[in-house]
C-alpha cells in the first residue's frame, strides 16, 4: 500500500499576484468605481429647474429708503411663511407644502430687493410658482402700505428656464471619481503594512560576529 505523499503547506491570504499590484492601482480602481456610480446617479436623477423673481420695496412720501431696505428685509423672511404660501397656491397650481420646499429667498443688505427662487422637475412650473409667490408678497405688502409706508413693485418676473440647474452626468461622474480616489488613498495610508517577506522562505539570521582571541596579539 502506497502513502499518501505530504502536500506543502501553503500559506493563507490573498494570491501573490495580488499582493505584488502597485498601490496606484486602488486609487485607480476607487476613481473608476466612484465615477460609475456619479455618473449614474446623475443619469437616473430627474432634472431640476430654478426659475427667479425680484420684487423691490419703494418707500412712500411718508417714509425714507432706509425703511424700505428694512422692510425688505422683514418681506423676505415673511415670503415663505403660510400667510403669503396659503394665497400663492391658487395661482401656481400647487399645494402650500410644495411652495414650502421648494421656495427660497434672498435679500441684499444694500438694495431694498427681494429674490423668490422656486425649484421644480418642470420648467414652467419653477417660473410659475416664483412668481405666485411674489404676486402674493405684493398683495401682501399691499395690505399693510398704510402702516408700513412702504410698498412692493414687481421688479421681474420669473421665465422658463430653459436648462436645468441640477448638475449634469459629467459633473456627478466628475465628483464621484474625485471621492473613490480619496477613498482609495484614505486606504492606503491605513492598511496594515504587514510582513514584506516572501512566503515560504525562513527569515534570515545574521551570522554571528567572529568572537575576539582571548589570547591574541596585544
Amino acid at each position: 500500500m502506497t502513502e499518501n505523499p505530504v502536500r506543502p503547506h501553503r500559506p493563507s491570504g490573498p494570491p501573490r499576484r495580488f499582493r505584488a499590484l502597485p498601490p496606484w492601482s486602488l486609487l485607480a480602481a476607487g476613481a473608476l468605481a466612484g465615477g460609475l456610480v456619479g455618473g449614474a446617479y446623475g443619469m437616473l436623477e430627474p432634472p431640476v429647474y430654478s426659475a427667479t423673481a425680484y420684487v423691490v420695496a419703494v418707500p412712500t412720501d411718508a417714509s425714507d429708503p432706509a425703511s424700505a431696505l428694512g422692510f425688505a428685509q422683514a418681506y423676505g423672511r415673511v415670503a415663505t411663511q403660510l400667510a403669503v404660501l396659503g394665497d400663492a397656491q391658487v395661482w401656481a397650481g400647487v399645494p402650500a407644502r410644495t411652495l414650502r420646499a421648494g421656495v427660497r429667498t434672498a435679500t441684499s443688505p444694500d438694495a431694498p430687493m427681494v429674490a423668490i427662487t422656486a425649484t421644480s422637475s418642470r420648467a414652467d412650473k419653477a417660473a410659475d410658482m416664483a412668481n405666485a409667490v411674489s404676486r402674493a408678497l405684493t398683495r401682501h405688502a399691499e395690505d399693510a402700505r398704510a402702516t408700513t409706508n412702504v410698498e412692493l413693485r414687481q421688479f421681474a418676473r420669473a421665465v422658463e428656464p430653459s436648462e436645468p440647474s441640477s448638475a449634469s452626468p459629467e459633473v456627478t461622474g466628475l465628483v464621484g471619481a474625485s471621492a473613490g480616489g480619496l477613498l482609495g488613498g484614505l486606504f492606503l495610508l491605513v492598511r496594515p503594512r504587514g510582513n514584506r517577506q516572501e512566503p515560504g522562505r525562513p527569515a534570515a539570521v545574521p551570522a554571528p560576529a567572529p568572537a575576539a582571541d582571548a589570547h591574541g596579539a596585544p
